[in-house]
């Protein structure tokens, strides 16, 4: 990957976010960036555990009602194993962010369900969250500050410095927010007519043969965007080396 920001060959091919002149590409270094971009993704959306647990309750629930139509027992096993993964992410001492917000899903789908007495409300607090989700990503698309920038930038070290400093990222930013927005937009278009028309069991068996596959697509394409995006500018980077400008100045000052 290039930085826009210094157009200029570099001497050094190994230095981050170094550019490189019109056809010195360097494969190595496209091969670290581009794992990078990987590792990064890995971590803010979950990895393969994450997707787990997003799946477990749902799948956990729909099964149990297909079997004896119990929404009460359905629903309780499902908030269950959501709160059984937290306690072994808090056991493992791992990040707990993924695992809260699958628990705060289903707790909302459990008392909106038991609620309502309707089943299929389950799914329906899940459904509006998507659906916002998609306006979001769109809708900030559209106002210049892609939904993907601000979650993803703070992973990259480069907070909101793709707003104004690289603007080849922000491009892949926006790309990927419509990527994302669209995509779920299209998961809505098939979920919420299954609300009105089909069964519990029906729209919950649709629910989860959709959770994993636009979510793995979705990555997929931001990443192709990332990966063929300019480096990312590590501004943790540039203030540790402003800091230790400003006190090699003081010492030269004091002697």
């Amino acid at each position: 990957m290039t930085s826009i920001d210094k157009p200029a060959a570099t001497t050094d091919p190994n230095t981050p976010g170094a550019s490189r002149a019109p056809g010195g590409a360097d494969p190595q270094t496209d091969a670290d960036a581009k794992a990078v971009t990987e590792a990064a993704l890995f971590e803010a959306f979950g990895g393969v555990r994450g997707m787990v647990e997003t799946v477990v309750p749902g799948l956990l629930f729909v099964t149990i009602f297909t079997i004896n139509k119990d929404l009460h027992v359905s629903a309780i096993a499902a908030l269950a194993v959501s709160l059984l993964l937290v306690a072994v992410r808090l056991i493992r001492r791992d990040t707990m962010k993924h695992a809260f917000s699958g628990v705060f899903g289903v707790a909302f789908g459990v008392v909106f369900a038991m609620m309502t007495g309707d089943a299929k409300d389950f799914y329906l607090p899940g459904m509006v969250y998507t659906l916002g989700l998609a306006v979001a990503y769109i809708g900030t698309s559209v106002a210049g500050v892609p939904l993907m920038g601000l979650i993803l930038g703070p992973v990259f070290k480069e907070n909101l410095s793709w707003r104004t400093r690289n603007p080849g990222r922000k491009s892949a930013y926006t790309k990927a927010s419509y990527a994302w927005g669209f995509i779920l937009l299209a998961k809505c278009a098939i979920l919420f007519p299954l609300y009105w028309w089909a069964d519990t069991a029906q729209l919950g068996w649709v629910l989860v043969s959709l959770k994993i596959p636009p979510f793995l697509l979705a990555v997929y394409l931001t990443w192709v965007f990332l990966a063929k995006a300019p480096a990312p500018i590590d501004v943790f980077a540039e203030m540790e080396a402003e800091e230790e400008a400003e006190k090699a100045e003081r010492a030269a000052r004091e002697q």
